[in-house]
């Protein structure tokens, strides 16, 4: 890796200083042989959105298109490719552009943990899990010892400097030997952000969050019930051509299990979620000319559920199981200026998925263990009729309407996964991982239901149009994974090499619809705009290969150094020789770390290459390579206090990130389609006070 700037040099010397002067491991991620789980009670972030929190994890990163909207990516696949969960919730997102995606709705102070599968995601864990899985649980609290009643809270607090931003937050816990009551409110705000140069335009947020949890157990039984409200008013997207005017959540959920003798255990979930969401292009950005103002106003219904029997024996577990989930969506584009102007944009888009997975991990003696699992998978989809004003006036756009209109729309796949994984222990220290899987996935709405070239692409963010295609097939992909886990004394260490064959990828690749194509066109001519030819979701091969590794150095009782290290390539498997779009770059993060019973320190360096294997087909700009330094100070000052200071970006870089989208909004000091600048120094604190 190339470094441009004296940030590493620093951290170097630091790191070097600290080596000789004294010898503790402190693994933010504590690593099993398949997962990775940030520890929340260690980490400290001072972004509002939780998703930061991945790039933490081996094989992660995170596609930011605003301060509250990060989509997982993990090596190089990205939104619904990835599954997640809240409290074992699927979520799928309300807004067509995923300005609320699934962590959003994840508050960081309730946050418990936030687990990463790696590689190869288990079929118990997820439906369509063909990017991997990322599973978020928060904090429920305790139920009493027998005979106990007890009262407990805790309250956190946090300013930063680089958008003069603050959260609060408050939970209170009341319980039981046999029943526990959780009430928890969060309100946060923050104005647009600074970076060396200028301002970040829009990118100011706010958002409020109300829980209220209910668990009863009775012997071998227990029962959770939950409900949540997310409430976010103004937040920018500089990288989308809307901003979020509102998002209002409701979420609930019923969690049973019973806990049976001779290792029986039964888990039944109920789950749904209703999502309201409206975007606009003039109230927090510059708007254009009147005739173009545009408001999105969209809603999701979720429902979901999932029943398994867990049976573990001497040599290992059965899993046995049958889930379901069910999105719909509507999305309806409006000119406030015009009430005559009108888009449905889609119009009752449903996706159901019903499945059914068998599981069984077996140990064969001490040495060797495997997993081995199968999922089938029935995915229906449809949606109803649309219309718009463009389709009432204008050829091109009618004759797309009633080619959508008139087709076939319901549609449906039968998916099937498999996956085998196998660890053999070298020694008491190390073991050789191998892996292998057939995972599926069915094609989004937005990909399949998009009938009017628009930017509605689930938050791809390139600025291009699209069409959707209704006779999209599933991606398929075959997966191979090698890796080494070794944890002496000292030295913990764990790579990966993987590689994923993917037929009938989903990708944009330019429209042969004569009438898609005239419409942009005759748009760029009515609005003095420049678009170019739209793109149409289709099929295409594709492969994604690299290697990631995490590890940690136990110097002494109080040092440590620990880190990461990412590279993925993703590649058109055709005669376009074209790269796929918005992949990470290589990167590596190196701490060195600190800790006695009342203080922890750490400096942190974080590098990324420069990236030029970028998509011609989504018009991608290649991205320099920049070095980052963070710092941080915790003080315990009991069992009850924590105080946290520090400082990301120490030395005031000014840096683009691949994974930050283009500029979509007038700003003196970013030109429009130039990529966006991250933020500046930005000094931070947070306390936090239990009882």
């Amino acid at each position: 890796m190339y470094l441009r700037t004296p940030a590493f040099f620093a951290t170097a010397l630091l790191l070097a200083a600290a080596a000789r002067a004294d010898h503790m491991e402190e693994l933010v991620v504590t690593a099993s042989h398949d997962t990775r789980t940030i520890d929340i009670a260690d980490e400290v972030i001072a972004s509002p959105d939780v998703a930061q929190l991945l790039r933490k994890a081996p094989g992660a990163d995170v596609n930011s298109n605003g301060p509250i909207t990060g989509i997982a990516q993990y090596r190089g696949m990205y939104g619904s490719r990835i599954a997640t969960t809240l409290d074992g919730m699927e979520l799928a997102s309300a807004g067509p552009n995923a300005m609320d995606p699934p962590l959003s709705y994840t508050v960081g102070g309730q946050l418990e943990s936030l687990l990463v599968y790696r590689g190869i995601a288990p079929v118990s864990v997820a439906q369509e899990s063909i990017g991997g899985a990322v599973v978020a649980q928060t904090f429920h609290g305790e139920f009493a010892a027998p005979g106990e009643s007890v009262l407990t809270g805790r309250t956190m607090g946090g300013l930063q400097s680089v958008n003069n931003a603050f959260h609060l937050e408050g939970s209170l816990f009341a319980a039981s030997d046999s029943q526990r009551l959780k009430l928890a409110a969060m309100t946060e705000q923050g104005d647009d952000a600074d970076f060396p140069g200028g301002k970040i335009i829009p990118s100011e947020y706010e958002r409020q969050r109300y829980d209220l949890g209910y668990g009863l157990r009775s012997g071998n039984h227990s029962l959770q019930l939950d409900y949540g409200f997310n409430d976010t008013g103004n937040a920018g997207t500089p990288a989308l051509p809307m901003d979020i005017e509102l998002i209002e959540g409701r979420l609930y959920r019923a969690q049973y299990q019973f806990e049976g003798k001779a290792g029986l255990q039964i888990n039944a979930h109920l789950f749904g979620s209703d999502l309201d969401h409206t975007m606009t292009n003039f109230h927090l950005r510059t708007a254009p000319a009147a005739p173009r103002w545009r408001r999105n106003t969209a809603a999701a219904e979720n429902r979901g559920f999932k029943l398994d029997v867990v049976s573990t024996d001497a040599d290992g577990a059965w899993n046995l199981g049958v889930d379901g989930f069910r999105e719909d969506h509507d999305s309806d584009i409006d000119n406030p200026n015009n009430p005559m102007f009108f888009v449905i944009n889609f119009n009752s888009a449903k996706r159901e998925v019903l499945g059914l997975f068998l599981e069984r991990t077996h140990n064969f003696g001490d040495d060797l263990r495997a997993e081995v699992g199968l999922r089938y998978n029935r995915v229906e989809t449809d949606a109803g009729e649309v219309n718009g004003t463009p389709a009432m006036m204008m050829p091109p756009a009618m004759a797309l309407r009633d080619a959508f209109n008139n087709a076939d729309r319901q549609q449906s796949d039968d998916n099937v996964d498999l996956v085998a994984k196998t660890w053999f222990d070298l020694s008491d220290s190390s073991s050789l991982y191998l892996g292998a899987a057939h995972k599926t996935r069915s094609p989004a709405y937005q990909e399949r239901y998009l009938w009017l070239p628009l930017e509605a692409t689930g938050g791809l963010a390139d600025g291009r149009l699209y069409t959707g295609n209704i006779d999209l097939d599933p991606e398929v992909s075959r997966q191979l994974e090698l890796g080494l886990d070794y944890s002496g004394s000292r030295l913990t260490v764990s790579p990966r090499l993987f590689y994923s064959n993917i037929k009938d990828y989903i990708q944009g690749t330019p429209s042969e619809s004569a009438s898609a194509i005239m419409f942009v066109r005759m748009m760029n001519n009515m609005n003095g705009t420049a678009n170019a030819d739209p793109l149409q979701f289709n099929n295409v091969d594709a492969e994604l290969y690299g290697f990631d590794m995490d590890w940690a150095w136990q110097l002494s009782d109080h040092w440590s150094l620990s880190g990461l290290v990412n590279y993925v390539r993703g590649e058109r498997d055709d005669n376009s020789g074209d790269n796929l779009y918005r992949i990470a770059p290589p990167s590596a993060t190196l701490r060195l770390h600190y800790r006695s019973a009342a203080w922890s320190a750490q400096i942190e360096g974080v590098g990324y290459t420069e990236q030029d294997n970028v998509s011609a087909t989504n018009s991608e700009l290649e991205s320099d390579s920049y070095e980052l330094v963070n710092l941080l100070l915790n003080w315990h000052a009991n069992q009850q206090l924590q105080l946290s200071v520090g400082v990301d970006n120490v030395f005031d870089e000014r840096y683009e990130p691949h994974l930050g989208g283009y500029n979509r909004a007038q700003n003196p000091d970013v030109a429009l389609r130039e990529r966006l600048p991250s933020t500046g120094l930005n000094a931070f604190a947070r306390v936090r006070y239990q009882f």
